[in-house]
């Protein structure tokens, strides 16, 4: 798949692919004669790998750390990524639980203008 193609089902600007090229989250990206980028099958399971992981908040230092271990051979690192998908789980836990308590404190403010309003 094109740049585009890709950049469209994803919904990933055609800039954060090429970035996440250049600092070695995708790797090994196609390119035809002409250089223009062909992702393969491998690449695109990679890029909804790290848009599932950046929707979890999850850092650009924790996915880069992680596919250069994956790279590495699965079994000889198995435990150190499982360790980052473990940190940035409890990284993850804390974010929600501060999100809820904000979100119980808004609802409890529009509640007090609701009562207000009556």
């Amino acid at each position: 798949m094109k740049i585009k193609e890709v950049s469209e089902q994803y919904d990933i600007t055609p800039d954060t692919l090429r970035y996440y090229e250049r600092i070695g989250l995708i790797r090994n990206v196609p390119r035809d004669k002409n250089g223009i980028r062909n992702y393969s099958e491998e690449n695109c399971n990679t890029i909804a790998f790290i848009k599932c992981m950046r929707s979890g908040n999850v850092s650009i230092e924790g996915l880069t750390e992680y596919i250069e271990l994956y790279n590495q051979g699965s079994r000889e690192t198995y435990e150190a990524r499982k360790a980052i998908l473990v940190r940035e789980r409890d990284r993850l836990k804390e974010r929600m639980s501060a999100m809820q308590e904000a979100l119980a404190y808004l609802n409890r403010k529009i509640a007090t203008y609701d009562r207000w309003s009556k």
